[in-house]
């Protein structure tokens, strides 16, 4: 890649209610202010594709705070090509300037095609495609989330040789494609556990596409009524956590993972003496939107 990146380092947990379980967090969020965590670990190799194939535009798919449009949108304006965004919601056409990741992403040049959510649904048909082909010209295309072969395999490099001393291997999962890669590159004595954003039992199938081994299993209890949905109790967790351990959570993914993987603990989940290390997927991007909507609810906010 030809921008600076930061370190990624475990960072040891101050757990109050337990002295038997160790528990760092891996911060991938300070690879890049915005093309962080696994959104960079996911356009890496794509973006080295598109290079070869010579594209000079990137097209991808997200919603009203995606962290994927912003960071296609960064990592396009710092590597010379034009980028376009197909969003979810008519209605966002509109608001753009109200809307803090979609106009972060028009800021660093990206170029907007709004869909309804009925359409959305079918983005993914050869019908929906040549119709964007149709208007746009040629483009590199990136899935939305980011998750497709060349993804997992860049977040196949998240984990490093000092991990192995690991017994638990944690990770937020939207799409799929990091908590593959992180399968895929672990060791079979470590339990690699995934904490889906979304309800459904659709991401079982979508994992296995790209994994042989077994050495896994999602924890479905802490999505807090699916993407982008928080609460009270959420909002001040992430707050009392950053307060204790200086390091900012985001809402939708990294901080329902911590949620649940403090709950588990106390529940005696892990074994005594187990080592769990936490991956922090960046997207802290998304803290001003979510703020924004709390307060029009009379929320508390994110600090």
């Amino acid at each position: 890649m030809m921008f600076k990146l930061g370190r990624s380092i475990n960072q040891p947990i101050n757990l109050p209610n337990s002295k038997e379980i160790e528990l760092f967090i891996k911060r991938e969020d300070e690879i890049h202010p915005v093309v962080s965590g696994n959104k960079y670990r996911k356009l890496k190799y794509n973006l080295l594709e598109a290079k070869k194939e010579r594209f000079n535009t990137l097209l991808t798919f997200g919603g009203a705070f995606s962290n994927h449009i912003a960071a296609v949108a960064s990592a396009g304006n710092l590597l010379g090509f034009k980028t376009i965004g197909v969003i979810r919601g008519e209605e966002l056409e509109h608001k753009i300037l109200e809307n803090e990741t979609l106009s972060f992403a028009k800021q660093n040049g990206m170029e907007f095609k709004f869909v309804s959510r009925e359409a959305y649904r079918n983005k993914t048909s050869e019908a929906f495609l040549a119709k964007l082909k149709d208007t746009f010209n040629d483009f590199y295309l990136i899935p939305e989330g980011g998750t497709n072969a060349l993804a997992v395999k860049g977040c196949e490099e998240i984990l490093t040789e000092t991990d192995e001393a690991f017994d638990y291997i944690c990770c937020a999962v939207g799409t799929g494609g990091t908590i593959s890669g992180l399968i895929n590159c672990s060791k079979l004595s470590q339990q690699v556990l995934g904490f889906p954003a979304l309800k459904g039992d659709f991401l079982q199938q979508d994992i296995s596409k790209f994994v042989t081994k077994t050495n896994w299993d999602l924890i479905t209890d802490y999505h807090f009524g699916g993407y982008a949905k928080i609460n009270d109790e959420l909002v001040a967790f992430i707050n009392e956590f950053k307060e204790l351990n200086k390091i900012p959570l985001d809402p939708v993914y990294t901080g329902k993972m911590i949620f649940g993987i403090f709950d588990l603990i106390n529940k005696g989940y892990f074994k005594k003496g187990s080592k769990v290390l936490a991956i922090h997927t960046g997207g802290l991007q998304g803290i001003k939107g979510m703020n924004r909507v709390l307060k029009n609810k009379n929320l508390p906010i994110i600090e």
